[in-house]
């Protein structure tokens, strides 16, 4: 079983590793810069972006659930009826993003807030950013599906593409073009394109044989449509609130001044690192928690979450390792801003107690995932976020400021995977027995 989970999860940690490396390398080409300010540009920017795809994340989750699930049932029929079936909603969900790219940057700025700078950098930032969107949300759909098809070889692929592009891209036109953060969307959103295009050759090249399968009337079997909604709605709603606490995080950063701006910018991207390297592990869950469950063997499901933990565990321990006597000179590689890597050290505890207190929630998140168990992920989000983090923040804040942010994410973090623990048995386990 160990081999299963490293097969998938190996290769999903080199996928996911790129996605915090390009954030940091964005960062650090705009962090040896002149001036703070590109720095808050990228972070607030970014967040608007983390808004819309981690909105529709739910396209890639949803995907990889079902497609395990009729992987394991051997529905060769539903496995490929659910890729057009959320390619379809992507079309639709793309074009009603570019219609409304304007009244979508006015309130997110509204929002967000930030000095008036850094304001204008992002919404430029976005502008030119916000037409990768149709690439990106195919890409998640894609992404899903192959692994779904239990299949993390061609994700991997893709992501180092994808990210390889940008990268050059990026540094193309910032140091050469002089093009500063504007730089940095144009490479994005060019890099995006891409990786959908190297999607489709490896799906044309695989599966191409799965698309006579493909009718009008399987995809709009009302049955299965109304299912699809149903646990789409529950995610979508729980990453809702993941979203609107990271957004209220930046937004409460850009709030105080750019310097604490440009630190937590800075140190999230170490949360983040974390969370895509353990994600490895999840989408391993995903896959095979689907697979097991449309199969409907539980003595092996039950196994596969257990070595899932015990995996997690000693990935959480090896980084706060790591982060424990590494994170300052991590700081110093990132930027060259003396007063942004001082005003930082009072916050570092944080990140080094980060990977302990989360590394459950994103395990279980793979797990309930890949079960389609999207109306227990949906209520243990909304407690994490309306009894958890907000209640922390808004009564330390007056006494504690930053201090009170970071203690309310760990909190957060830590409550979401004592939840999910709870609500095992009777989410996963009992529709099985």
């Amino acid at each position: 079983m160990n081999q299963k989970i490293l097969r998938l999860a190996v290769p999903n940690i080199v996928s996911n590793i790129t996605v915090p490396l390009l954030g940091l390398v964005d960062l650090a080409l705009v962090g040896h810069l002149d001036s703070e300010i590109y720095i808050g540009a990228i972070a607030i920017g970014g967040v608007i972006f983390n808004f819309i795809y981690w909105g529709f994340s739910f396209l890639r989750m949803s995907t990889t659930g079902f497609t395990a699930q009729a992987y394991g049932e051997k529905n060769t029929v539903e496995t490929i009826t659910i890729l057009a079936r959320a390619l379809l909603l992507v079309a639709i969900v793309s074009v009603l993003i570019l219609l409304f790219q304007a009244p979508i940057a006015w309130a997110s700025f509204k929002i967000i807030g930030g000095s008036p700078e850094v304001e204008s950098l992002a919404k430029t930032y976005f502008s030119i950013r916000v037409w990768g969107a149709p690439a990106a949300l195919s890409l998640f759909v894609f992404n899903g599906w192959f692994l779904g098809m239990q299949n993390a070889r061609i994700p991997m692929i893709v992501a180092i593409s994808v990210n390889v592009i940008n990268i050059l891209l990026s540094a193309f036109f910032v140091f050469v073009l002089h093009m500063n953060s504007s730089g940095v969307a144009l490479g994005t959103a060019i890099s995006q394109y891409a990786g959908l295009l190297i999607a489709a050759i490896f799906f044309f090249k695989h599966y191409r044989h799965l698309t006579v399968f493909v009718s009008r009337k399987g995809i709009m079997d009302l049955k299965v449509l109304t299912r699809f909604f149903k646990v789409n709605t529950d995610i979508f709603i729980r990453t809702f609130c993941i979203i609107a606490v990271f957004t209220f995080f930046t937004s409460k950063s850009a709030s105080m001044n750019n310097t604490i701006l440009a630190v937590n910018s800075l140190l999230i991207q170490l949360l983040l690192f974390f969370s895509f390297f353990i994600d490895g592990f999840a989408f391993a869950g995903e896959a095979l928690t689907g697979k097991y469950i449309g199969a409907r063997k539980l003595t092996e499901l039950k196994k596969v979450v257990k070595l899932l933990f015990y995996w997690g565990a000693a990935l959480a321990l090896g980084f706060t390792l790591l982060y424990l006597p590494g994170v300052s000179l991590i700081l110093r590689i990132l930027t060259s801003q003396t007063e942004v890597i001082e005003s930082a050290r009072p916050f570092l505890p944080w990140i080094v107690l980060v990977p302990i207190a989360s590394f459950a929630s994103f395990i279980w998140d793979g797990i309930y995932i890949g079960a389609t168990a999207s109306r227990a992920m949906r209520n243990t989000l909304l407690i994490s976020t309306f009894a958890v983090f907000a209640p922390v923040y808004y009564f330390l804040a007056p006494l504690w400021g930053n201090h009170a942010l970071w203690l309310g994410m760990l909190l957060f973090m830590l409550f979401r995977g004592l939840v999910q623990t709870i609500l095992y048995k009777k989410a996963i386990l009992k529709p099985l027995l």
